[in-house]
């Protein structure tokens, strides 16, 4: 047999004892607080029609995705991503609902992506959807669960950013960038390369003062103070607008006993086009990328036939284990299995005793007793007792 059998592909692993087990307690904790706000379970398929992620939906590249075709040669793909399956769900049986749906999710996603820099291809996901409600009390809600989920692991040190697409957007359409420039630069300023997005800037012959607001925007994170800043530097209603948004966002998020986990920052931007207003991003120690990625995208459902705004985040299950080990939180694990071993003798007897503390809720394992133990101990003389 060929040792390659025996290896995953790049990308994935196996789980299994003690690691499991700590990842199955985070993720129960997870889902513990999205039933206490009242999310309910729903499950999609681990792979869809391709058009589901395509370009025109604003997620995932193309060459990023794990496509295959069935035998009526549809191309399928396997999921990158969450939230427009939950968005397509929602458009098919939810079409004519008007009160707003909550939906929590969990399962794995896929990325086809070849720069791994250590960075698993498969990763394990649980998230929430609010569908139908367009209010700050929305994103409010949304924020402080992703922080009450993050405490209930064990995680104390972390910090949610939080950003605003429209105020980039509204930037922009100041400045009157055409869209392959707003889209170009939103990717610099997105990875914080400031001499990128000056270079595009000049080359597309921006004129003074946008070409100096713009590049600013990457530096915009902090407190409340930045938004006083990021307010004065516009004249536009889109941007102005985006701010006040945020400044009521940071009143309900007070109201929820969580700012102290929140800053800003409105050169956060997401490689999802999909994402209309508030953005946020949660990151820890020991963790180089985020941990929970979120916010709302109120077109989305369009795309399936459903008129509604939405707000939503998804948890990185795998990035969570990362921090919660990194940083030494002791997860409390479930007490070890008992073992008792039977012959043909005692098997009777041994099953009983089983039952009797599987019935206590004690895990026990019946196992068969292997010959050289059944064999009889030898006495002093060398002769079996």
């Amino acid at each position: 047999m060929s040792k390659r059998l025996l290896h995953t592909p790049e990308g994935v692993r196996d789980l299994y004892g003690k690691e499991y087990e700590r990842k199955l307690y985070v993720e129960k904790r997870l889902h513990e607080q999205l039933r206490l706000y009242g999310y309910e379970d729903i499950q999609t398929p681990t792979f869809e029609f391709f058009d589901v992620f395509s370009k025109e939906v604003g997620t995932t590249p193309s060459r990023e995705l794990y496509k295959f075709f069935d035998k009526e040669n549809n191309t399928l793909v396997l999921r990158p991503d969450f939230t427009p399956s939950i968005a397509r769900f929602a458009a098919k049986y939810f079409c004519e609902e008007q009160v707003p749906l909550r939906f929590s999710y969990m399962g794995n996603t896929f990325n086809n992506n070849s720069n791994l820099q250590g960075k698993l291809k498969e990763t394990t996901q649980m998230g929430a959807e609010l569908i139908g409600e367009p209010s700050v009390e929305a994103d409010g809600e949304m924020i402080s669960l992703v922080i009450e989920a993050l405490l209930s692991t064990g995680l104390n040190r972390f910090q949610v950013s939080i950003g605003q697409v429209e105020y980039f957007k509204g930037l922009c359409q100041e400045a009157g960038l055409d869209e392959e420039t707003e889209y170009d630069l939103r990717d610099y300023i997105s990875g914080k390369n400031y001499f990128a997005a000056q270079e595009l800037l000049l080359e597309r012959g921006v004129a003074e003062p946008y070409q100096g607001r713009l590049l600013r925007v990457a530096d915009m994170f902090g407190n409340m103070c930045s938004l006083t800043e990021a307010r004065e530097m516009v004249h536009n209603p889109r941007s102005i607008a985006a701010i006040e948004c945020l400044e009521k966002l940071y009143d309900v998020l007070k109201a929820y006993g969580v700012a102290e986990y929140v800053s800003f920052d409105l050169g956060m931007l997401s490689k999802y086009n999909y994402y209309t207003g508030v953005i946020f991003k949660a990151y820890t120690y020991g963790v180089g990328e985020a941990v929970v990625k979120g916010g709302r995208y109120d077109r989305l459902l369009e795309r399936f036939g459903k008129n509604a705004p939405a707000v939503g985040f998804c948890v990185v299950i795998d990035s969570i284990m990362e921090a919660l080990s990194r940083q030494k939180v002791e997860i409390p694990l479930a007490e070890a299995v008992k073992t008792l071993y039977y012959d043909e003798n005692d098997y009777q007897e041994k099953l009983a005793e089983t039952r009797r503390l599987r019935n206590e809720k004690v895990a026990v394992a019946l196992v068969r007793k292997q010959r050289e133990e059944i064999v009889a101990p030898v006495g002093k003389d060398g002769k079996n007792e």
